[in-house]
């Protein structure tokens, strides 16, 4: 689908159709837009192709006077009573004249610079609406951690009192978009860096403000994301612990259990039926009471032992 944007009076509005100084927005094209992308509007085949790619890593690239910015940018899903948050590239495309993103899929940044979010991004003004952008998606990945943070403190707190397997998948899955937040703003942040040193984008002095503040949102994305890396590894192999604990503590008193029940069950297989005048000559078996009492001394004496071994 594709859609044109244009900042009319300060505000940005949806056009109808394709405008001068507009921005074009594309979400999973078909190949007739591709097709009409690639014609109209002078943009490569394998530029598109890179920004369709799922697995297409963050970089800079530029040819004849075309940019391209290929950014990865979170997004988070729901899935039954969890959410899933992970990262999609997304193609910033700069030529002459025109200014398109690319996308396979609707993500919150670029809904959010649609919805005219962002007062001051002007489609007029290419460079700094995309800084804008780049620094929306920043953004977007720190409020994401704080999510991601929170939901970790939340399963944290249900699993200490319940230990199921249910809240140590979420605790895996959150490590999960961790690695996937961290790998991609380390590439994005060496893609900002190199788009400050390249002489393809024309950068203001404002321009270059702004991509500062872009890095420095990443930057500190990177670092709040290695720290709660951290801190939730710890937790997993701690309660990873902690659930080996209790399933060695439950053994133990199981085995101890089974010890003194086993002790009764012996005395009275040695005795069997022999009690009474059929005892044929067993010490102590002239009284049916007599392996009653040593069975019940036996088995006191074994649970106080076991007790004091802290067996129970």
């Amino acid at each position: 689908m594709i859609s044109y944007y244009k900042t009319i009076d300060g505000h940005m509005q949806q056009t109808e159709a394709y405008e001068k100084g507009c921005w074009i927005n594309v979400c999973a094209p078909d190949e007739n837009e591709l097709r009409y992308l690639t014609e109209q509007h002078d943009i490569p085949p394998e530029y598109l192709r890179s920004a369709l790619d799922e697995e297409e890593s963050s970089h800079l690239e530029t040819e004849d006077g075309r940019t391209l910015i290929i950014v990865d940018a979170p997004y988070a899903e729901k899935a039954e009573d969890s959410i899933t948050y992970s990262t999609m590239p997304i193609g910033i495309m700069l030529t002459e004249r025109d200014l398109v993103t690319v996308s396979l899929k609707d993500n919150p940044a670029v809904l959010e610079m649609a919805d005219g979010v962002v007062k001051n991004a002007n489609t007029a003004l290419r460079t700094q609406f995309v800084l804008y952008l780049l620094l929306r998606i920043a953004t977007r990945f720190l409020q994401y951690l704080k999510q991601i943070d929170k939901r970790s403190s939340f399963t944290e707190t249900e699993l200490r009192k319940s230990m199921r397997n249910k809240e140590l998948i979420q605790l895996l899955d959150l490590e999960k978009s961790l690695v996937y937040f961290q790998t991609s703003l380390k590439s994005n942040e060496i893609t900002m860096e190199k788009m400050m040193r390249s002489r393809s984008i024309k950068l203001y002095e404002e321009d270059e403000d702004l991509l500062e503040d872009v890095l420095v949102e990443i930057k500190q994305a990177i670092e709040m994301t290695n720290i709660y890396l951290s801190i939730l590894s710890g937790t997993m192999d701690a309660f990873a612990s902690v659930i080996s604990n209790n399933l060695n503590i439950v053994m133990k008193m199981l085995a101890s259990i089974t010890i003194v029940m086993a002790i009764p069950t012996m005395i009275f297989s040695f005795f069997g039926m022999n009690i009474g005048e059929a005892a044929g000559g067993l010490p102590l078996a002239w009284n049916v009471w007599i392996p009653l009492a040593i069975a019940l001394v036996a088995t006191v004496v074994t649970g106080i032992v076991l007790y004091k071994k802290d067996m129970f």
